[in-house]
């Protein structure tokens, strides 16, 4: 796949996780303004991720064989098989990806297909472009994350 129909995927599915959930909203009728009081406002800054998975280098050269959608915020939804663990995950690592991916422990094979993995969207308010290749598929699941495991 060019690298200008993988941006247009990650796009388009950025946007359906970011903009999904407002549209029922739009729709409905307003309802009557509850009285403010700090323990029931909770406002959260957007966590709205694509993540895709393709056996390769670079993501440039890589065609995504797997792509999922991850919100966190302001509840864990999207694609991505095990959401909730994910996005606790990401939560205590501080939304470091190089935090989840330097704990690989077990035992793989020396065989090199490399897999790279990519997230991109927003994680709590700001901007992520994050890209991580392992040698191969088995290394990328020794490392116990439930994150890019999809």
């Amino acid at each position: 796949m060019p690298n200008t129909a993988r941006w247009a995927a990650t796009l388009t599915l950025t946007a359906t996780a970011v903009c999904g959930p407002l549209t029922g909203a739009a729709l409905a009728a307003p309802e009557p303004a509850p009285s403010p009081s700090p323990s029931s406002s909770s406002l959260h800054a957007p966590s709205a991720l694509v993540l895709t998975v393709g056996h390769g280098e670079r993501a440039t050269t890589a065609a995504p064989e797997r792509a999922v959608t991850l919100t966190c915020a302001p509840t864990a939804s999207g694609t991505h098989p095990a959401a909730a663990q994910a996005c606790a995950e990401l939560r205590m690592s501080g939304g470091d990806f190089d935090s989840l991916a330097g704990r690989g422990k077990g035992m793989c094979t020396r065989e090199y297909r490399p897999v790279v993995v990519t997230v991109d969207g927003v994680w709590q308010g700001r901007r992520v472009s994050y890209e991580r290749t392992f040698p191969n598929e088995c290394v990328k699941n020794s490392y116990g994350m439930t994150v890019f495991a999809f």
